[in-house]
């Protein structure tokens, strides 16, 4: 790909704004079909479960590469369910990264279990196995205490599952994974190429609306190849009945909604071409940043198996002077995420301090995630590297 950033260089054009994300292109392309489906399911008269629901748990566990997909009202509520069909609670420990969206670890303390977190790879920004494997080796005690271990697939790159695996199960220790922002992406492990979400006991998924497959509302998947364990999410996602007003379990309401049901399943179709396109930004902004200060988000496998739900530099000053200066020439910019897991009032009684998770520490202070969304024009990139650069002229 050749790169030119001439068309931005000199005054910015006064009408150019690049948002974080605009979804409306996305929109342009499927609304005639989006607002039919969505009538289908007004006509119908069926607002709880029905054939919308079940339709897109087929077609989320074959994209996946799962047998058995479970529809549920977030991200969060898959990562709750999962750890509740694992009967995680008072006394048990999960461990996960130091690092990531609040949810991971929040439904964590939810459940009244206690959190154990790891550093992450400076690289690729997920859990760090080697740092997983020491944890666990030193401390054998709280190692038989841990019902669950939680990789994250951050920014839509998979965590290094082989060994993750390997350790879980010398443990005898399930993985959920945490893959709210990565569906599609994939990881080349020992028994061949598998994409995030099929490799544990359970793979969470968010469809929140900013999300590469993200719904028109809220809503989430857990998908799982143990038929038991399918079941048993099915039930919890519907207060513990099965039949209907018999409880052998307490559950929640986690239903997914048909509308945004129905929904995904149109955007489903066009998932792999909107990750091709994230691709070809991500590769534009890896030619075009010539900038000493700025590094570029590394692939850690191949390009083609990142979906990036992010595009996430670090910059080794002023992280949030320049994020005010590029807010003020109209381009949008977020931090993900600007503060640790450990460093949450929230977690303040598991005993950690600042500086017992540098790497994490160093991204939540250095890191500032830039449009990446498939609709932006090479203009529209140029122009954000182009003010990047001259922030730090």
């Amino acid at each position: 790909m050749s790169v030119d950033t001439t068309a931005a260089h000199g005054a910015a054009p006064a009408s150019m704004k690049v948002p974080l994300l605009d979804l409306s292109g996305q929109l342009d392309e499927i609304r005639t079909e989006l607002k039919q489906v969505v009538d289908e399911v007004i006509e119908s008269t069926r607002y709880i479960g029905g054939p919308k629901i079940e339709q897109l748990e087929r077609e989320i566990a074959e994209y996946v590469g799962a047998d058995y997909g479970v529809g549920v009202t977030s991200g969060t509520d898959a990562l709750l369910v999962s750890l509740m069909a694992l009967d995680v609670g008072p006394g048990d420990l999960v461990v996960t990264t130091a690092y990531s969206f609040f949810a991971t670890a929040g439904v964590i303390g939810r459940l009244n279990a206690k959190a154990v977190f790891i550093d992450i790879d400076p690289i690729s920004y997920n859990i760090d196995p080697r740092a997983l494997r020491a944890w666990f080796e030193g401390n054998p005690d709280q190692a038989k205490q841990v019902k669950a271990i939680v990789p994250v697939h951050l920014y839509g790159q998979c965590a290094d599952m082989d060994p993750i695996l390997e350790l879980a199960k010398e443990f005898n220790v399930a993985v959920v994974e945490d893959a709210a922002q990565a569906i599609g992406s994939s990881y080349p492990s020992s028994n061949g190429l598998k994409r995030a979400g099929s490799m544990g006991d359970f793979g969470c998924f968010s469809f929140f609306p900013s999300k590469n497959l993200g719904a028109i509302g809220d809503g989430g998947m857990v998908v799982t190849s143990d038929e038991k364990k399918a079941e048993k999410l099915r039930m919890l996602r519907n207060h513990g009945a099965q039949p209907k007003y018999y409880h052998s379990m307490i559950g929640g309401n986690f239903r997914l909604d048909p509308i945004q049901a129905a929904a995904l399943s149109v955007k489903l179709k066009h998932l792999d071409k909107w990750h091709a396109m994230r691709r070809s930004n991500a590769e534009f902004y890896d030619q075009a940043f010539k900038i000493p200060q700025v590094s570029t988000p590394k692939v850690v496998y191949e390009r083609k198996n990142h979906i990036y739900n992010q595009y996430i530099i670090s910059v080794e000053r002023d992280r949030d002077e320049l994020r005010q200066h590029l807010q003020e020439c109209n381009i949008g910019v977020e931090v993900y995420y600007p503060v640790s897991f450990h460093d949450q009032a929230c977690f303040a009684n598991l005993g950690y301090k600042r500086g017992d998770f540098p790497r994490s520490e160093y991204a939540a202070d250095h890191t500032l995630a830039l449009p990446i969304y498939p609709e932006l024009t090479d203009e529209m990139q140029a122009y954000v590297v182009q003010q990047i650069g001259k922030y730090y002229e």
